[in-house]
């Protein structure tokens, strides 16, 4: 390679003039036949002339040499680096026979000298590790948790030993029981991320299509899922002083039921989840998921553990909000303060209920109220108080019309309810045993507890590590309208903001909203790709004698039309119960499908004069740009069919007392 190097320097000199003579004999020739010739004539290609082909040809020559001899020098090169970069590739790899000596280090010294001649058995791979008093539990534990087991469990083990006279073989075993068995499985094809309503029907839903789909449900509730309704309704009524244990109730139709879906047998145990032949439903209590990887598909929970998944829907529902100045008034105030929105706040509100004197509940929406007339009944039989108190003019007054609100209000004072109206809450303290509220306008209201009902905010907290989106106006997960935020991701429940074909883009809080939302979402995890279109009602009962129904958007500020008529005795939800045969009215009513309201059959007798105060039973109509978007059933059950009907049509109405015969509210 020297001599090609050499030759290059001598011959170089030579090159460069033969190049700049064959440059300027080039040159001469356009100059003085003003055209452009070939560089090299053909006649003179042969010719060994100096000065013209014999040049060329000696240039020629020079590069072609210096071309091989600098491709002769590359190959050379690659082919040495090639060498060297397996020479060090043999030596990374003949290291590990050096370190793998070294683990037996932190044996007790008795057993080093016992095991120093069985070293070089060790040598070729860790399998001893496997040999040791660690090794059934590597054995029983799965593969991810064995490989970190018998380093851990190694130390305590020899300090045992050393410490203690005891034979190494009887007291490692008893080591062995330390480690926790595997409560969950790490992966699972569909994860239902919140235990609740629509969680258990997105679980029914795909058992439906998938029957040996395998599901599991994480909730950081204690309990197995169940409905919340009947927290603020049904269990308030009941005769059984254990119904706080059973969480048994009788509905207004005189059956009994628990507040779970499902009992505990229908269930399938997480840990055998993957191991049953038809799949089933597993659910994990008392766990949080804190964080999603949506691109490895795996959720990490509170205590650092990931669970894979294929299929994910998230529905976190909410927690309650509550009111600032409650926050701000310190420990004693946040002591006696209760937001209503689980099990545990049921069973904590019914013990304060009886060993207190006063409750104050604070906000006059359908939770408030339906609190208010629970409790205002429970007073009858005690010497409790009963306050309500919220900043609008009555009762959900910001759902039901003014003259509605007012005799609604009258209803929860008669239930044994003080009711205090047009209330800002400006401050809260406690002092001298009592919690005062003091109110903007200057009254002074003292109580034993506080009940904050004051809301609903949506559980978005994994949105930021998913990457999903929040709505700015609505809050909760902005969905499609397939309900699915990303891919393989779903989104349903409370914690979802849908859009809504017909009223624009929503986030609905009710029961029946759960099991359609939690439904259809099932559908799509298992490929149905079907849109949301119902509209979800919700319900309210003023205790078994007054409740209503709703679909749409029901907001006072909206004109509204109400068309009322004389009830009877089956006008009532206790009635409406007998007939359906379930407590929850909407779980039979959203089974069946909208179909084209019919009057009935037998002529209709004209709308009946509304009378002053007397609203037994009747349509309110809501309307926007004279289109029906919101109706409620005052004492009108099992209708909602219909209403869902007109709203869907979206159709103007000349005369909604026509309207209003659709719902045989004139029948006896």
């Amino acid at each position: 390679m020297w001599t090609c190097k050499n030759l290059w320097k001598k011959l170089a000199p030579l090159a460069r003039s033969s190049s700049t003579l064959c440059r300027q004999n080039a040159r001469g020739v356009v100059l003085n036949n003003e055209r452009r010739l070939p560089l090299v004539p053909q006649a003179h290609m042969s010719s060994g002339t100096p000065g013209s082909g014999g040049d060329n040809n000696l240039y020629y020559l020079l590069v072609g040499a210096t071309c091989v001899g600098g491709g002769f020098y590359a190959y050379r090169t690659i082919k040495g680096d090639k060498e060297r970069y397996q020479e060090r590739i043999n030596e990374i790899a003949s290291r590990p026979n050096k370190v793998v000596p070294e683990q037996p280090i932190t044996e007790a010294p008795g057993e080093q000298a016992a095991e120093t001649p069985q070293e070089p058995s060790v040598e070729p791979s860790p399998v001893e590790v496997t040999e040791e008093p660690p090794a059934p539990v590597v054995e029983s534990e799965p593969t991810p948790v064995a490989e970190s087991l018998p380093a851990e469990t190694a130390e305590p083990q020899t300090t045992t030993e050393t410490e203690s006279a005891a034979e190494p073989a009887t007291v490692a075993p008893a080591e062995v029981p330390a480690p926790t068995p595997v409560e969950f499985p790490s992966h699972a094809p569909y994860l239902l991320i919140g235990g609740g309503t629509a969680s258990f029907a997105a679980a029914r839903s795909i058992r439906a299509r998938d029957p040996g789909a395998r599901v599991l449900i994480i909730t950081d509730e204690p309990d197995l899922p169940y409905m919340r309704p009947p927290l603020s309704k049904e269990l308030w009524f009941s005769d059984d002083p254990s119904v706080v244990d059973t969480l048994r109730f009788k509905q207004w139709n005189g059956k009994e039921r628990s507040i779970y879906f499902q009992p505990p047998s229908f269930y399938v145990s997480p840990q055998d989840l993957e191991k049953v032949e038809n799949g089933g439903v597993a659910v994990l209590t008392g766990k949080k998921v804190v964080h999603m990887d949506v691109r490895g598909n795996k959720v990490t929970l509170s205590d650092n553990t990931e669970i894979s998944y294929d299929k994910c829907l998230i529905a976190t529902g909410g927690v309650p909000r509550n009111l600032q100045v409650i926050e701000r008034a310190g420990e004693e105030v946040t002591k006696r303060t209760t937001l209503f929105r689980k099990v545990e706040d049921f069973k904590a509100l019914d013990k304060v209920s009886r060993d207190t004197k006063s409750i104050t509940i604070i906000g006059g929406g359908f939770l408030g109220s339906e609190l208010a007339c629970a409790l205002g009944r429970r007073s009858a039989d005690s010497d409790l108080e009963v306050i309500q108190m919220f900043p609008e003019k009555g009762n959900m007054g910001k759902v039901l019309p003014e003259y509605l609100s007012n005799w609604t209000t009258a209803k929860v004072k008669s239930e044994g309810v003080m009711v205090i109206t047009e209330a800002l809450v400006k401050a809260v303290s406690f002092k001298d045993g009592k919690v005062e509220i003091k109110l903007k306008d200057g009254r002074l209201v003292k109580t034993d507890h506080i009940v904050a009902a004051v809301g609903l905010e949506p559980s978005v907290e994994l949105a930021k590590s998913a990457g999903l989106e929040v709505d700015s106006d609505f809050g909760g997960f902005r969905v499609n309208a397939e309900l699915q935020a990303r891919s393989n991701i779903w989104v349903a429940g409370d914690a979802a903001c849908f859009y809504d074909i017909r009223l624009g883009r929503r986030r609905v809080e009710h029961h029946d909203h759960a099991v359609v939302s939690g439904r259809l979402a099932g559908e799509n995890m298992t490929g149905a790709n079907k849109p949301y279109w119902h509209q979800s009602m919700f319900w309210s009962d003023l205790g078994p004698d007054v409740g209503y129904e709703a679909i749409g958007i029901v907001d006072s500020s909206l004109p509204t039309v109400g068309v009322f008529a004389k009830a009877t005795a089956k006008d009532t939800p206790k009635a409406a119960t007998e007939k359906s045969g379930t407590g929850i009215r909407s779980e039979s009513e959203t089974e069946g499908t909208a179909s084209s309201p019919v009057a009935s059959s037998t002529p209709e007798p004209p709308p009946v004069p509304e009378r002053k105060d007397n609203y037994g039973k009747g349509v309110i109509f809501y309307l926007r740009d004279k289109v029906v978007v919101g109706i409620i059933l005052w004492n009108v059950f099992n209708r909602m069919p219909v209403a869902r009907k007109i709203i869907k049509d979206g159709e103007e109405h000349a005369d909604l007392n026509e309207v209003a015969k659709l719902f045989n509210i004139h029948e006896d």
